[in-house]
């Protein structure tokens, strides 16, 4: 029997500027200096991203996106431009933007639980201990892991580790999540429940988020729009895609569903060109 989907009602952007955005990157710049001369990674890029809504960006290696990523964070200045959250320019690191990196760097001799409480216990003192510790065994149950709170970073696999580092983001209630190929080191099945993790967890959470992948099945299958960079230097946002996807989503039903290699085929001519 074949798998079915329905598209959602896609809201336009709105040119006037009267739709309420949670973040807004307006004529960013960045620039590093060399012996040679300012070299420009980034010039006049400019997003807007609703709240609820999860983007992920694509474009070759090179053209800046975890660049601006770290920009987001807070981890990274801004040369030129403004990046504003929730109405308040970013300026530094902060508790409302959780990071998911590639490898989910633990400490190895604590446990899962003790990991994910390193962060909960600062952004959350004024809990009790009880409630802080069932704020991080919510969230590592969410993942899957409410078997393994007391085992130790070292003896975990690559993917329970990446799934701590999605409870530790998770954990600290961050007004968006960011993403930097947080799938990127594993194995394709690992890969593919991961991505069914997150999109359970996000569904349920109403979480923002930003994605950076090279993986264009993945951009599609995760995401509301899929942002697609330029080539550097100089790099700025070259073509949107809007995905009209259901959620909470099925990946049969998508695989199934008439525009997705229609989608597909967008943005690797996008990547070709």
């Amino acid at each position: 029997m074949t798998a079915t989907i329905e598209k959602t009602q896609h809201i336009p952007h709105d040119p006037a500027g009267f739709e309420k955005y949670m973040l807004e990157i307006n004529n960013l710049k960045k620039v590093y200096p060399t012996p040679q001369g300012d070299f420009v990674v980034l010039e006049n890029l400019n997003l807007k991203v609703k709240e609820g809504e999860f983007i992920s960006i694509i474009g070759h290696s090179g053209c800046g996106k975890t660049t601006l990523l770290s920009m987001i964070a807070g981890l990274n200045p801004i040369t030129g431009g403004q990046i504003v959250l929730n109405g308040s320019p970013i300026s530094g690191p902060g508790p409302d933007r959780g990071i998911i990196f590639q490898s989910p760097s633990l400490l190895p001799w604590m446990s899962a639980l003790e990991n994910v409480a390193l962060g909960v216990d600062k952004v959350f003192a004024y809990a009790t201990k009880k409630q802080r510790q069932d704020i991080c065994k919510y969230y590592l149950s969410k993942v899957g892991l409410d078997g393994a709170f007391d085992k130790k970073a070292k003896d975990l696999s690559q993917g329970m580790k990446q799934r701590v580092g999605i409870a530790r983001a998770l954990a600290l209630k961050p007004q968006i999540l960011l993403l930097d190929e947080p799938f990127g080191m594993l194995d394709s099945l690992t890969r593919g429940e991961l991505q069914d993790v997150l999109l359970e967890v996000l569904n349920k959470e109403k979480t923002t988020g930003i994605m950076i992948t090279h993986d264009v099945d993945e951009s599609i299958f995760l995401a509301d729009r899929v942002i697609m960079m330029t080539s550097g230097p100089r790099a700025q946002i070259g073509d949107i895609l809007d995905i009209n996807y259901e959620r909470p989503r099925n990946r049969k039903a998508i695989l199934e569903h008439a525009t997705y290699y229609d989608n597909r085929e967008h943005l690797i001519n996008f990547l070709e060109h």
